[in-house]
């Protein structure tokens, strides 16, 4: 969640409806240390924004200044390596840095003011836009995040998922600098100057991108140091510093040191006979200034953290403070262990100065698919290479000695935009360590209330009508023949797919199955099905996605293991990515050969089903499984059918069918029928797809969209989308089902899919949007979407100029989608929960 707003401090952004846990940092938040200085001072961003309205910008004209936008090369280097742009002018080489980490983010601050001539300003996304009806995608994408974040700061949440939440707001941060930042740098290297969907050229969205992550960054670190790590505290969970150790932790953190760190350990030192080392991509290392006891020259060092022992180091509890409360549990990271006895690491030299730092790297793979004779060949070599891709984010301590970064900065080959530097400890995925550790876990008030996914409803329906017309004990497939089985992870069991894929794997009268494969769990068992499968003797084809982002290693591994069992493999498509999700089974039956299909909008991944909202339906219905039958063919072949009984395919048919929905809608609209659009989506990103959709709002089309992550489009502007109402749900799951439902003048039509409204989803992969028609399963998804249309307690409400609030509460019936569908599947499960849950949805007055 891979998944959120930034602070308004500019008076063209909403505010949040509910004010933050603490209040705003007195500093100045963390920024790079200084930027080049331009030739010419760019007027401040937000006085920019300010005299021409958001998003009015003329042609030609950058949202800083006329022109002129931060250069983001590295600068010349001056005598001392990094001085003249990285330390404040009051700090020489033979000065210290401020001590204070808020003093020293203040001077950064000040010198990043004097450089460029302004502050840092929380300017919301479409101030940056040159195109008024259009926000950059990156843009967007940090406003989700800040919405990932703004649940680590809710009160309302359990302390431990609020821990989680801030994890995950650092993990889709990597990420996001991994690929999307990593590829607008390869643009700029390429000398790639197209304007993307908001005018902005990829030097601009970077410029842009470094303003925005420096202020999320700040409200990360604020969230941790002001609210969490205080609560933490107050709870009885004790992230301890060196300093803070008590004599026995201290010698036991002595002991753990000598015996399992040390031995570890390899400094690396840095001079003419021994180079700056690798950097491994996301690791945690310590730089080191050492002064040689025979020489007065200083020293560089560098040693690397060991990632293969536990983040969080559990120590023996002190004992509590008198009227203080006993603690659950006390321990220190592992890099401020190493800190406290790195003079043992260097013993013949005196450490000056040491600072943690961690850098990401460029993880896009560049495959040549049409040069590459093996493409699986060609992907781990490409896999292997990733951890040693351009560094393109630097972060480290904020009171970090300006020597050591001034040494770092030319050895990573880093701009000063991609310097972040923090105040806390850098990489909080380590809070995730601490949310399952078994002392935590004690603790029940600090988590959601427990929750089973339920068996699916409507398949134990439909199983016990067959028994009562007779049927003695109904099979799996006798069942989805008799009606469609609608099945919504993870309030019901994925087990029921699973079982669909086992049924198929030992049947004897089952001849033949095909799947799709994106992504998959690490002990698969649909992996294991397959192999069955085909050791039973039945034909298997799998269409294995190699290119599947940061799962190609393994998805390497289970292609292969798929083709010593002896089913048939298919890498993916040259040029095109296979995004959708389909499993066939053909079965002999007495009446002839019939085709059971299963059609999901999420991966077949029992872990992920468990977290990811997403759809499916299993049928038995031949217009489809012909369908299905062809577009395996088409995988397999060079079949490419004339047409399509029901199934809707990307990338040749899919995009074409959504216009096609949309103008229907507008004609309906001024014809004065009835006409309106509901959708879900991860992401609205595609900019046809939008104008059409402005132009229905313009015709009078009711559109609501629930858009989890990006949305480009902006919603509530009048003459230009004032019938759009856009919204973004964040919680205890991550919304990932696709659902589009045209009004259709009173016939409404209603479509799953694999698909987002995304140029890479509609042109450059291979897709599949259906039709939901049998009647109970339409009104299962649409019960969905009415739900998140009237959520209160997740719902983000996107703004005009892109920004996102949620709505005072008071007066409000309190509705939790997630928590109603949860209780609607325990309502509706043939039995009790196992676990015995208890009811988890209030809906009024609460």
């Amino acid at each position: 969640m891979a998944k959120e707003t930034l602070d308004n401090v500019n008076t063209a952004q909403p505010a949040p409806a509910k004010a933050p846990e603490t209040a705003p940092e007195a500093a100045p938040t963390p920024a790079p240390a200084t930027a080049p200085t331009p030739a010419k001072v760019p007027a401040p961003a937000k006085e920019t924004a300010a005299a021409k309205g958001a998003g009015q910008l003329s042609a030609g004209e950058s949202y800083q200044s006329a022109g002129q936008t931060p250069d983001l090369e590295a600068p010349q280097q001056g005598s001392e390596p990094g001085s003249r742009w990285l330390v404040p002018e009051s700090v020489t080489k033979d000065q210290k840095a401020p001590r204070s980490g808020k003093r020293r983010r203040r001077a950064v601050a000040q010198t990043l003011k004097a450089r460029l001539g302004y502050e840092l300003a929380n300017l919301s996304p479409v101030a940056y836009s040159r195109d008024p009806n259009f926000i950059n995608r990156e843009l967007s994408w940090l406003q989700f995040n800040g919405r990932v974040l703004d649940e680590a700061r809710d009160r309302s949440n359990p302390l431990m998922e609020r821990l989680s939440f801030l994890s995950i707001t650092q993990s889709n941060l990597d990420e996001f600098f991994m690929v999307r930042v990593a590829s607008l740098k390869d643009m700029v290297q390429a000398g790639y100057t197209k304007p993307d969907i908001a005018g902005l050229t990829a030097v601009e969205q970077l410029v842009a991108i470094s303003e925005q992550t420096h202020l999320l960054y700040g409200r990360m670190y604020s969230t941790w140091g002001r609210s969490l790590e205080p609560v933490l505290a107050r709870e009885g969970v004790h992230v301890l510093k060196g300093a803070e150790l008590s004599p026995e932790q201290r010698e036991e953190a002595a002991w753990y040191f000598r015996t399992h760190v040390y031995p570890i350990l390899t400094p690396m030192a840095v001079d003419p006979g021994r180079p700056f080392p690798l950097i491994a991509n996301g690791s945690l290392n310590i730089c080191v200034l050492l002064a040689e006891r025979s020489d007065t020259e200083p020293r560089f060092a560098t040693v690397q953290v060991p990632g293969v022992l536990p983040r969080f180091h559990v120590l023996a509890n002190a004992p509590a403070a008198p009227g203080a409360k006993e603690p659950v549990v006390s321990g220190i990271l592992l890099e401020e262990l190493v800190k406290l006895f790195i003079a043992e690491v260097f013993e013949n030299s005196d450490v000056e100065a040491l600072a943690t730092y961690r850098i990401s790297r460029n993880a896009d793979l560049d495959i040549d698919e049409e040069d590459a004779e093996d493409l699986l060949i060609e992907i781990e070599k490409q896999v292997r290479l990733r951890e040693w891709g351009e560094v393109i984010r630097l972060e480290a301590d904020a009171d970090i000695d300006p020597r050591l970064l001034g040494f770092l900065v030319p050895s990573l080959g880093v701009s000063s935009d991609d310097i972040y530097l923090i105040n806390g400890p850098l990489d909080l995925t380590f809070l995730s360590q601490i949310r399952s550790l078994p002392q935590a876990k004690r603790q029940a008030a600090w988590y959601y209330p427990p929750y089973d996914p339920q068996p699916v409803s409507i398949f134990y329906e439909r199983r016990q009508k067959l028994i009562d017309q007779g049927v003695q004990d109904p099979d799996f497939f006798s069942v989805i023949a008799s009606g469609d089985v609608f099945c919504h992870h993870p309030f019901e069991s994925f087990d029921t797919v699973l079982d669909f894929v086992r049924a198929a794997a030992e049947d004897p009268d089952v001849l033949a199955i095909k799947q799709t494969l994106y992504r998959v769990s690490g002990e698969s068992p649909i992996i294991r099905y397959l192999e069955q499968a085909a050791r039973n003797g039945k034909q298997v084809m799998v269409l294995v996605e190699l290119k599947a982002r940061f799962d190609e290693a393994n998805n390497i591994v289970w292609a292969r293991r798929l083709e010593r069992a002896g089913c048939h493999v298919i890498y993916g498509l040259m040029g095109l990515k296979t995004h959708s999700k389909i499993t066939l089974v053909v079965r002999r039956e007495s009446d002839g050969i019939r085709r059971y299909l299963h059609l999901g909008t999420g991966n077949y991944n029992d872990q992920t089903a468990k977290v990811y909202t997403d759809m499916g339906i299993l049928m038995c219905r031949e217009s489809f499984g012909s369908d299905a039958t062809e577009f395996f063919n088409m995988l397999s072949g060079y079949a490419e059918p004339d047409s399509w009984n029901r199934l809707i395919v990307a990338p040749y048919w899919l995009r074409d069918s959504f216009v096609d929905l949309i103008e229907r809608e507008v004609r309906h609209a001024k014809a004065g029928l009835p006409a309106a659009i509901r959708a879900k989506m991860n992401s609205l990103v595609d900019q046809s797809i939008i104008e059409e959709l402005y132009r229905a709002s313009q015709a009078g089309v009711k559109i609501e969209l629930v858009v989890r992550g990006i949305c480009c489009l902006r919603p509530g502007v009048p003459g230009l989308s004032e019938n759009i109402h856009v919204r973004s749900l964040v919680g205890r799951y991550l919304e990932h089902s696709r659902i589009y439902v045209f009004a259709n003048n009173g016939h409404p039509e209603t479509y799953l899919s694999s698909a987002d409204w995304m140029p890479r989803n509609l042109d450059r992969r291979v897709e599949l949007l259906f039709p939901v028609v049998d009647p109970l399963c339409i009104e299962r998804v649409n019960e969905v979407l009415d739900l998140e249309m009237i959520d209160t307690q997740r719902a983000h409400i996107g703004q005009p100029d892109g920004g996102y609030i949620k709505r005072p509460r008071r007066g409000r019936s309190a509705v939790d989608s997630q928590v109603a569908l949860c209780e609607l599947a325990l309502e509706r499960a043939p039995q009790k929960s196992p676990n015995g849950a208890t009811r988890l949805f209030q809906p009024v007055g609460d």
